[in-house]
């Protein structure tokens, strides 16, 4: 994959060494989940561990809607870090002067727990219920965290108004699929001249609030039951809660709803969820290409849910 800018063993102890000049790195292990960033488990002569995330070299394999993510995810968790009760990693090392390496990294601290995707098939719904509960809260709590413009969180640029901000994202997208020739299944023009007409259903929303953006099941933690962590902040954005993947047509559901705060949405709302699920799964299409994914098998099913929200 185009953007798993992976590391020899040697180059990681080197880091690990300018990062943690009081202990040496004894073992080094890969992590395969991401689909973006290459993210090594490394254990030190101490017994401590730390996570090692490393971004791509260049932005070859990024869509013009991902700014950044180093700086955006680092912003993020500290954010988070700052003003939130729940979970996620205290960023423990971050650079971005490319001496060591040829990409932005930093050592995070190890979340404790499972992996939420990989243990959801093995619980009982009832703690399920309770998760997706959790996750919701987690999600209500994150508006908590304001900024007065909308935009990337890795990028300096903010737009005065939510609409603005969502017409660049999906106009972003659009000529994203044109330079590569990806098939959108849908005529482009005439999406944005509906996006235009709906211009006044984001009126509403006036302050911006932290969105995680990606907070599918795997990118929560878990132990105990309960949930333990969030992670992969690198798409954090100042926009509306809805934004959210907990929030798009084939995630959203009663328990998280509950646990948001939220029972059911204005016509404006459900409109505006319609627009987040457009760019959510024009985004997963076009990322396939950009990544250079082998298996097309996202492209496909993203298409599919996209042709049902038109």
């Amino acid at each position: 994959m185009i953007t798993k800018n992976k590391q020899s063993n040697e180059t990681i102890k080197e880091m690990a060494r300018v990062a943690f000049p009081n202990k040496s790195v004894v073992k080094i292990k890969e992590l395969t989940e991401g689909m973006c960033n290459v993210t090594y488990h490394a254990v030190f002569d101490d017994a401590s561990e730390s996570i090692l995330k490393i971004a791509s070299e260049d932005t070859t394999g990024n869509t013009s809607n991902e700014i950044n993510l180093m700086r955006a995810e680092v912003s993020a968790m500290r954010l988070v870090s700052d003003n939130c009760s729940f979970k996620v990693a205290d960023v423990q090392y971050y650079d971005c002067s490319k001496t060591v390496c040829n990409g932005d990294y930093f050592f995070m601290e190890k979340i404790p727990g499972d992996n939420y995707i990989f243990i959801k098939d093995n619980l009982p719904e009832t703690v399920i219920a309770v998760l997706d509960r959790e996750i919701g809260k987690i999600s209500k709590e994150l508006t908590t965290i304001t900024n007065k413009q909308f935009g990337f969180l890795g990028d300096e640029k903010r737009y005065n108004s939510l609409f603005d901000f969502i017409k660049v994202m999906l106009t972003n997208l659009i000529s994203d699929a044109q330079k590569r020739s990806i098939d959108i299944g849908c005529d482009a023009q005439r999406l944005v001249e509906q996006l235009d007409s709906e211009k006044y259903v984001f009126d509403s929303v006036e302050l911006a609030t932290l969105v995680h953006w990606d907070m599918w099941e795997g990118n929560v933690f878990v132990k105990n039951n309960h949930v333990s962590g969030i992670i992969d902040w690198e798409r954090a954005l100042w926009g509306e809660p809805f934004m959210d993947d907990r929030f798009r047509k084939h995630n959203r559901n009663e328990n998280f709803l509950k646990g948001f705060g939220i029972v059911d949405f204005s016509e404006n709302e459900l409109c505006r969820l319609r627009w987040y699920d457009i760019i959510l799964y024009l985004t997963m299409m076009i990322e396939v290409f950009y990544r250079e994914y082998e298996d097309k098998g996202q492209y496909q099913w993203a298409k599919e849910m996209l042709l049902g929200v038109l």
